[in-house]
């Protein structure tokens, strides 16, 4: 019998130290700041700043931008103490490779899945990207590239063959994560809407609570990527 795997989470989109604290205290392995003003969940850079700071070691500090430019990324890194890049916009692999390049940091990229094409589209990112997040693809309109509380269909991910490590996001709550995880076979998963009281205010129980249910859940050990 295959032992089984703890599961890492990511709370994305903290503003306040409750939420921050929340997600160190029940256990998160990464939070996430967003540096996109069209979000509801967007951080000046002084506000991250000061979350940062505020950060226990061991938690990594990921910084969410969408196809940023340089002096973008430059603002907030010359304040802004952050781990992981998190890039969830149109970037090509060649422009992930150039902001890793100049900034020394790893990187997330995220992709919106909504069929089997849009998956496939990882392989263009293999060996570039550190990690993929998969998310629910937003319609063409939308202001906002993720964070909208929407689920894929999880069965796409059956087939997935990659090296590359991989987060789930999309519609994920404390009711629903254990379901997922066992569903994918995802060994991270990421959340913003699903512990949230209102539209960008994140509530510290239900962090708690997601966080309690994914760690009751368990991802098997041969579901190793790219086996």
């Amino acid at each position: 019998m295959s032992k089984a795997t703890d599961i890492k989470v990511k709370i994305c989109g903290i503003r306040t130290p409750a939420a921050l604290a929340a997600a160190a205290e029940g256990g998160a392995a990464f939070v996430g700041f967003v540096f996109h003003p069209a979000s509801p969940r967007h951080l000046a850079v002084e506000e991250a700043r000061t979350l940062a700071a505020e950060a226990p070691a061991g938690l990594a500090k990921v910084g969410l931008f969408v196809d940023p430019d340089d002096a973008a990324l430059d603002a907030v890194l010359s304040r802004v103490p952050l781990d992981i890049l998190q890039l969830h916009g149109a970037e090509s692999p060649a422009r992930v490779a150039e902001i890793k390049a100049r900034t020394g940091l790893p990187a997330i990229k995220a992709l919106g899945v909504a069929t089997a094409d849009d998956l496939a589209r990882a392989r263009d990112f293999a060996g570039v990207a550190d990690m993929f997040l998969f998310d629910a693809k937003p319609a063409p309109d939308a202001a906002v590239p993720g964070g909208t509380g929407l689920a894929f269909d999880w069965t796409l991910l059956a087939g997935l063959r990659t090296r590359t490590p991989w987060f789930l996001a999309g519609g994920l709550t404390p009711q629903n994560v254990a379901e997922a995880i066992d569903r994918t076979g995802a060994r991270m998963v990421d959340v913003s809407s699903g512990v949230e009281r209102s539209r960008g205010l994140k509530d510290p129980a239900l962090i708690h609570a997601f966080l309690k249910a994914a760690r009751g859940a368990r991802a098997p050990a041969e579901n190793v990527h790219g086996q």
